[in-house]
């Protein structure tokens, strides 16, 4: 009886989301053309209205570990992601932006942890400010998917420069793993000294997670460039494995970055750019719009996913110190005040940001995205807070942009 329940819920799963994505897929150009939503924000409602607290068409709690479930379906998501905006990007961006990468992947990021911590700490109760900088970790890198949103569709195209949107998603696929030294240390003083905690933290987590993550991500995808040019040269490879060599390459370092216990993330984006550093897959594949496609079918799922796995009844959870008001005012103190501030002091210094009105748009949408972290029971819930938080705000921004710009224009 137990298979044809379970047959049953796949049933269910199959139909709800095939049907939702052909229903939105035949008014997607307007939605997103026309009215400037993300599929992001949408998909997060379906989610919420399929989920266990209202429809409960869909619910992932039946399914067995859902924290296990989602982890691993973030991670999936996200390596082919931050691959396929490593592979995106121009020709040895890494190395031509690499200051402007750099400062945004440590003061800016340092600044956005700390900012994060301290809001987390002064409204949230019974937790110490090591506790709140472990939670602060978990939300301060900026998330490729919903960055992959910002920086696409025809808002973008016409008014986002590309240099500004190249960075935007360099950054984006880049900090998610460089988030993991800040859960670590923040960890490690909890469980050791000081002096231990930083000799450790610098040993397996800056030399191995991040420094071993690096070379290996450079060394796959440089060879994995130099076999596949050798394939298409001697006719050896057909269209369609070539068309998805990217996709099936970010599973393959996902797997086996992840093996030696290494920052796979991480390693997936360096691979991406080694894997196109000339450019010459990046022109090969410029018509066709497979990935894309892959992308966008992993974005509509996901999101669907997280609405319908938020865990409402946490947030106004006594027992753990929370409730509504206090998440709402750390979700405005968060996205008011960890980024833009940071990005608009340094602005100077950033050459990949020339004006202040590109400072303004990299430093507002930064968006708070799925994370594959996860630690004491604290951590779900305003992690989960902040992210709807964030894809409801930054989902929003441009249709409100829209609507103030028209209502401006009109009375002049």
């Amino acid at each position: 009886m137990q298979q044809f329940i379970n047959v049953n819920e796949v049933s269910v799963v199959s139909l709800i989301l095939g049907g939702f994505i052909v229903i939105f897929g035949l008014v997607s150009y307007f939605v997103k053309q026309r009215l400037y939503l993300s599929e992001a924000l949408i998909c997060l409602f379906v989610g919420v209205i399929l989920g266990p607290y209202v429809l409960q068409v869909i619910n992932p709690y039946k399914w067995g570990n859902t924290d296990f479930i989602t982890r691993e379906f973030t991670r999936i998501v996200i390596a082919i992601q931050v691959m396929a905006a490593g592979v995106a990007l121009p020709k040895a961006y890494l190395w031509r932006e690499l200051r402007s990468l750099a400062i945004l992947l440590v003061p800016v990021m340092i600044w956005m942890w700390l900012v994060s911590a301290l809001s987390i700490w002064l409204l949230i109760p019974k937790i110490s400010f090591l506790e709140a900088l472990m939670i602060a970790s978990c939300v301060t890198p900026t998330d490729p998917v919903l960055a992959n949103c910002v920086v696409s569709g025809r808002f973008a195209e016409k008014h986002v420069p590309n240099h500004v949107r190249h960075i935007i998603s360099a950054e984006s696929a880049a900090n998610d793993g460089f988030g993991l030294p800040f859960l670590f240390l923040a960890i490690y003083l909890l469980q050791m000294s000081p002096g231990t905690a930083i000799g450790q933290w610098f040993y397996y987590i800056i030399g191995y997670q991040i420094l071993v993550s690096i070379i290996i991500g450079f060394l796959i995808g440089y060879i994995a460039r130099k076999l596949l040019k050798l394939a298409e040269e001697r006719k050896l490879i057909d269209k369609e494995i070539f068309m998805t060599f990217a996709i099936v390459l970010a599973l393959f370092i996902m797997g086996a970055v992840s093996l030696i216990g290494s920052d796979d993330l991480l390693a997936c984006f360096i691979a991406g750019n080694s894997f196109t550093w000339d450019d010459w897959f990046r022109v090969e594949t410029a018509e066709s719009y497979f990935q894309d496609v892959i992308d966008l079918l992993l974005n509509l799922a996901i999101f669907v996913y997280l609405g319908t796995v938020i865990p409402w009844s946490s947030f106004n959870e006594a027992d753990l110190g929370l409730s509504y008001w206090r998440l709402i005012v750390v979700a405005i103190l968060i996205l008011l005040f960890r980024r833009l501030p940071i990005v608009m002091a340094l602005l100077k210094v950033i050459p990949a940001l020339k004006t202040r009105r590109e400072g303004i748009f990299a430093g507002w949408f930064g968006p708070i995205g799925v994370d594959h972290a996860h630690a004491r029971e604290l951590v779900i819930p305003v992690t989960f807070f902040l992210v709807i938080s964030s894809i409801t705000v930054h989902g929003l921004s441009v249709p409100l942009v829209i609507i103030i710009m028209s209502v401006i224009l009109s009375n002049i």
